[in-house]
């Protein structure tokens, strides 16, 4: 096997694995609330379209950090399946088919729902701090960026794909998503972008908590039964 091959099997050997077993037995059984969160979306997208719909749309999910906390928080959990104001509503759907599908098989759809409300929420949360901090603070926002609709799959999407990669040790994977949104935080300096490293920001310390859990976990257990799970993790 060559070098690239070696690395390919290592980077994404074991998201591979976890990914493909369930999804040649079960097809789009397998993820069922990634293919929900799909026809959400593109219902949205279409009822977006109509003469009476945009602003039902935005009613239910759409966010501004000028809008009260509270109204905000009601409004996040649709407002991922809401397409983006800059992102084509097919984007959001590859987005959503790809990433929430390997993150629900890999982790399950509860832990795949949460993560990806804690970093649309992380995003949500930063925009009001960046808001009030201002345009002269680094991680600050001008104050037009309160009037900005704030919606889409995009930090989620972000949240997940570094999350799952940590998870399968795809760790250069993990690694490029970061850097892209460092990335674009620096070419284009917008409202999106820092929000994604909001998400991300987040998502590493639950990272950092679960790696924590799992060393405290495998110290609490025999010896025995630490071997059990080394061997169950390296053939999964």
């Amino acid at each position: 096997m060559s070098t690239v091959g070696r690395w390919v099997r290592r980077e994404w050997g074991p998201l591979y694995a976890a990914v493909r077993g369930p999804l040649v037995g079960r097809r789009l059984r397998a993820v069922p609330v990634t293919v929900g969160a799909v026809c959400l979306t593109a219902l949205l997208h279409f009822v977006h379209g109509q003469s009476w719909g945009e602003a039902f749309v935005d009613d239910v999910g759409g966010v501004r950090a000028e809008d009260p906390l509270w109204l905000s928080l009601l409004r996040t959990p649709l407002s991922l399946f809401v397409p983006a104001l800059h992102l084509p509503v097919w984007g959001a759907l590859v987005q959503i088919l790809l990433v929430f599908g390997i993150a629900e098989t890999c982790l399950g759809w509860r832990r795949m729902l949460v993560l990806a409300y804690v970093a649309t929420l992380a995003g949500t949360l930063y925009a009001r701090v960046g808001v009030w901090l201002g345009p002269d603070v680094a991680l600050g926002l001008p104050g037009s960026d309160a009037q900005v609709v704030d919606t889409g799959p995009s930090a989620a999407v972000v949240g997940l794909a570094v999350f799952v990669g940590w998870r399968y040790r795809a760790y250069v994977t993990a690694g490029a998503v970061v850097v892209a949104m460092v990335v674009e935080v620096v070419l284009k300096n917008n409202l999106a972008g820092k929000e994604h490293l909001a998400a991300i920001a987040v998502v590493l310390v639950l990272c950092g908590v679960s790696a924590v859990r799992g060393r405290g976990r495998g110290r609490g257990r025999p010896e025995g039964q630490r071997s059990v799970g080394r061997r169950a993790e390296s053939g999964s």
